[in-house]
């Protein structure tokens, strides 16, 4: 942690576990008898969607895309770049993004529109944090482990300017 940067616990270690393991029951009922295809909006999306895939009941396939709107800013710059796109196919497979956090929406906006015409069975959205107050893109969120204040969050897998992502808990920048 920088000198200047000063975090506050907004959501502890364990509230986190406690939720995701709630969620990852939710989403094993909704796809009981299917396979499951995550996938996971690098960077951040990635802590998210480890713990959420151990709390899964059903078979589970891993894939990864990288999204940016953001670059080393604190604010949306609201271009959106694919940076790293599937490695698989979705077309006939049941899909289930897992995101760290929505907030404007721009990015998730783009990317469901851009992964609903690659022909998925089902596609839905699962995130870790929702900002509802920011949102500029209608976004259909499926699954939300908590709603978060419109403050700037970093920790388990969110950043700032590629720093704090190990943080084992959900935190906010107070400098």
């Amino acid at each position: 942690m920088d000198k200047q940067d000063e975090i506050k616990v907004l959501i502890s270690e364990e509230e986190i576990d406690k939720r995701i393991r709630e969620v990852g029951a939710q989403i094993s009922e909704a796809y009981a008898g299917k396979e499951l295809h995550l996938i996971s909006i690098l960077k951040g999306g990635v802590f998210f969607t480890c713990e959420l895939a151990k709390r899964l009941t059903v078979p589970t396939y891993v894939d990864f895309m990288s999204v940016s709107s953001y670059g080393a800013e604190m604010t949306s710059s609201g271009v959106v770049k694919i940076i790293k796109d599937l490695d698989e196919s979705i077309e006939g497979k049941d899909v289930l993004v897992v995101e760290d956090i929505i907030d404007t929406g721009t990015t998730l906006s783009y990317l469901m529109k851009m992964l609903e015409h690659r022909g998925p069975a089902s596609l839905a959205l699962c995130t870790l944090l929702d900002k509802p107050e920011r949102r500029l893109h209608e976004v259909k969120v499926d699954w939300t482990c908590f709603k978060v204040p419109d403050k700037f969050i970093v920790g388990y897998g969110l950043d700032y300017a590629q720093k704090y992502r190990n943080l084992p808990y959900i935190g906010v920048i107070e400098s």
